[in-house]
């Protein structure tokens, strides 16, 4: 079958088919509760084969072993830099300055990465993902302040994890839950915070690069500028072509070199210390802190731009989880990074104490003769590799976004078939790599790379505390005070580096907020489309109830076939089915509607891909099938689908059937004679899965077949026209058993006739009366990245012969 496609373009929006009476609603709304039945129970079996798996101690310990190459490199080579920059143009004046700036080294180190991140940010992942997109879609699960399309009840049960719906509610939840501005405040906040780390990981490349290649120009003077660019271009290049084999194979490539690097840290700074200088202990009283700042004043200020440079890298630690685990970072950086990290600025502040004169290249200079060249070259290598862990973090931040709605469609390529965060994206991939030699090309100078460098990592950190604060509150439910003193402890370091920061924003510091702009703006608009569309389809869905008042037939040709009619809405009737029946007066004989779930595991079983319910009495033959994927399934082509979502069908009629007959024989012995006789009468349905004695006496007075209030009879009288039109009241008597070798039958004639994918090709338009900025950003931004994103017919993998296009344009 070739490719069609119809379209409408009705100005006003509406979908061709009658409404509700606003009288009527109430009665419509029970009886499509009571026919069109929710998807969903089964799905808490595939969800506990994702939280019962363990994580064996030598697995763990690999994980950690591998984190050393992706999570820490730019924490670990930050001792290159971070007393040059601390005094760049500055210089020390006296041995007390070493010591108060070591001391803030050292209290910045372990409040930030070890006490913040370390023992409490990590704890606050989204089922083993990081991030500001993982803190926002636990705030989006634990309480109604999502414009996500996910917060139908059915699509709750089927993509996340069941929460604790308790009734009671913190004063913040409830602020946030009844103010729209303060929810879009929220969510421009976590794109900020996302923007930020996109932003780190364009730049971070770069610096890295660009700092390494300077350090062999200082080895060899035959490099030039010039020189030292093009080099610096081909080694972002490799990085980035290396991107494509995952990070489990680049960490076992990298990891062996760092935990090199971490152990020559920390015996280099032992030597030095022993050489040189032991009372740089005294830095662990954090007085000097003070004496710092009282003698420097707003030097010392400055200087909070250089010591800003120690904590690089810590947001990696968090965005990268779900490409290891909890367990394994905090294993990783409590016995090894934070340790050697300690010793090596102790070391180096030794070294300084009686070198101030080499305070712009204390590392290099504090080095013993005999190891200088394999150390120049382990840090040459260690600082070219030090990018992994941003870029890293950025598929995984852009993956999350992309799930809730906030980012175009792109190619996700899972690379590890044990650890779920693991992906790569080569769109971004090559994205990034643009942009960064764009940025190593235009700069050609570290100096104002780093300061646009600090600008997002303390903006990124700032985010997270404020975020952790709401989780604090609304998710772990901790006392108010309690997420107050994290708020106001964090946030207090946190801005103070921010100030000092933001000082240099005419100083390359506007290049990450250009690029907050630009991503922002693509996110939010992609956000905004998204949503208008999903609530576009919520406002105008059928209702079942019109529907089966329509007959079997649906007042149409009822052709030889299956039509599986493919949308995002896991109940009601979606508005493309009532216009694609207003166009073609014809629709196949099994109408299957097709809802796509991605749950959080790596494979969903082959005999629990579907979970499949009817919609109305047998004799519509239509059907809601959810098709669950895993995300090891998602990437690839199904070539068995039409096979399985007919045989899992055929499995769903016969156990029907089968539950059904049993139903009535264990319920018979209870009936009365009359209950029993009118029963005889009644057809044989399937609008209740487990139908028990008060569902009996409903559906009794439903088809005034049983005594009872009058008023509820005549309450239910639309109903029972409804179901006496459809020919329901007229069914022949017959067995279960033979019923379902009937369904079946039919279902393969249906199957032998053809199969056809039916999918939306819908263009969404802002209204005429639509201000300014809306028509700028549905008609124009929003409509570029859908036509630049993946298609619908890709991500799915339908077979274009076998594909129907229904052009619909959606005014919002």
């Amino acid at each position: 079958m070739s490719t069609t496609t119809v379209s409408d373009d009705a100005e006003d929006g509406r979908i061709r088919s009658p409404r509700e009476p606003t009288g009527n609603q109430g009665r419509l709304w029970d009886m499509d509760q009571r026919i069109d039945q929710p998807l969903g129970v089964e799905a808490d079996h595939v969800r506990s084969m994702y939280r019962d798996q363990a994580v064996s101690l030598g697995v763990l310990l690999r994980l950690a072993y591998q984190s050393l190459g992706v999570v820490y490199g730019d924490l670990g080579t930050s001792p290159l830099y971070v007393f040059k920059s601390t005094f760049a143009n500055i210089g020390v004046q006296n041995k007390e300055d070493i010591i108060g700036a070591l001391s803030l080294i050292l209290y910045t180190l372990t409040a930030i990465p070890l006490i913040k991140y370390i023992f409490i940010v990590l704890r606050a992942n989204d089922n083993g993902e990081g991030g500001s997109f993982a803190l926002y879609s636990l705030l989006c699960r634990y309480c109604n302040i999502s414009a996500l399309p996910n917060q139908h009840p059915t699509d709750v049960e089927l993509t996340t994890y069941l929460v604790d719906n308790s009734d009671r509610k913190t004063y913040f939840q409830k602020k946030l839950e009844s103010s729209t501005i303060l929810q879009k405040l929220l969510l421009l906040v976590v794109l900020f915070g996302t923007c930020m780390v996109i932003g780190d990981g364009i730049l971070t490349p770069a610096i890295s690069v660009l700092s390494a290649v300077v350090g062999i120009k200082a080895a060899s003077s035959s490099l030039d500028n010039t020189l030292v660019t093009v080099i610096s271009l081909i080694i972002l290049v490799i990085l980035f072509s290396l991107q494509r084999f995952g990070t489990g194979k680049i960490s076992f490539l990298f990891a062996p070199i760092f935990l090199t690097w971490f152990l020559s840290l920390a015996l280099i700074g032992c030597y030095n210390i022993v050489k040189w200088d032991k009372s740089v202990f005294q830095a662990f009283n954090p007085i000097h802190i003070v004496y710092f700042f009282r003698r420097n004043g707003r030097t010392g200020w400055e200087h909070l731009g250089g010591i800003v440079l120690c904590m690089t890298g810590t947001e990696a630690m968090f965005a990268d989880l779900g490409h290891f685990s909890f367990r394994s970072i905090q294993i990783a950086f409590t016995s090894l990074v934070y340790p050697c990290l300690i010793v090596t600025y102790l070391g180096q502040s030794a070294y300084l104490v009686k070198n101030m004169e080499n305070v712009n290249d204390p590392f290099y200079s504090s080095l013993p003769k005999s190891i200088y060249w394999p150390i120049f070259v382990l840090a040459t290598i260690s600082a070219m590799i030090a990018s992994q862990a941003i870029i890293t973090a950025t598929f995984s931040i852009i993956r999350q976004s992309a799930a809730l709605g906030c980012f175009p469609r792109v190619k996700v390529v899972h690379t590890s078939n044990n650890i779920a965060g693991q992906v790569y994206i080569p769109e971004v991939n090559w994205i990034l790599m643009i942009l960064c030699l764009s940025i190593t090309a235009g700069f050609r100078d570290t100096d104002e790379i780093g300061n646009a460098y600090g600008i997002a990592v303390v903006m990124v950190m700032l985010v997270t505390t404020f975020l952790i604060f709401l989780v604090m509150v609304i998710v772990w439910r901790k006392h108010v005070v309690l997420a107050l003193l994290f708020l106001i402890v964090f946030a207090s370091i946190e801005v103070v580096y921010v100030s000092a920061v933001l000082f240099k924003t005419t100083q390359g510091g506007w290049v990450p907020l250009v690029i907050a702009v630009v991503f922002g703006t693509i996110m939010y608009t992609w956000h905004y489309g998204t949503l208008k569309r999903y609530e576009y389809e919520m406002q105008h869905k059928v209702s079942v109830g019109w529907l089966l008042g329509l007959g079997p037939s649906l007042g149409l040709v009822r052709v030889p076939g299956i039509g599986l009619m493919y949308t995002d809405l896991s109940h009601g009737v979606p508005p493309l089915f009532s216009h694609f029946i207003t166009n073609l007066p014809a629709i196949h004989s099994t109408v299957v509607f097709v809802c796509i779930k991605y749950l959080p595991v790596n494979t969903v079983p082959q005999d629990e891909r579907f979970l499949i319910r009817r919609i109305g009495p047998k004799a519509y033959s239509m059907y809601r099938c959810a098709a669950r994927y895993g995300y090891l399934d998602i990437h690839k082509k199904d070539d068995n689908f039409e096979e399985s979502l007919i045989h899992s069908l055929t499995k769903f009629l016969r156990l029907e059937a089968m539950r059904e007959q049993s139903d009535r024989m264990s319920m018979a012995a209870s009936w009365t004679p009359d209950e029993q006789q009118s029963v005889a009468s009644m057809p044989t349905t399937s609008n209740f899965d487990t139908p028990n004695r008060l569902q009996l006496q409903r559906m009794l007075r439903l088809h005034g077949l049983m005594g009872g209030d009058q008023s509820s009879i005549g309450e239910n009288n639309e109903y029972s026209t409804q179901y006496s039109e459809s020919g329901i009241n007229n069914a022949p008597e017959t067995s279960s058993s033979d019923q379902s070798q009937d369904e079946v039958a039919f279902l393969n004639s249906c199957r032998d006739a053809g199969v056809v994918y039916i999918l939306g090709n819908n263009v969404i338009k802002a209204r005429k009366d639509a201000g300014f900025f809306k028509r700028v950003a549905i008609n124009y931004i929003y409509t570029f990245l859908r036509r630049i994103s993946r298609d619908s017919r890709v991500v799915l993998h339908i077979p274009h012969e076998c594909l129907l296009q229904v052009g619909m344009a959606y005014y919002v």
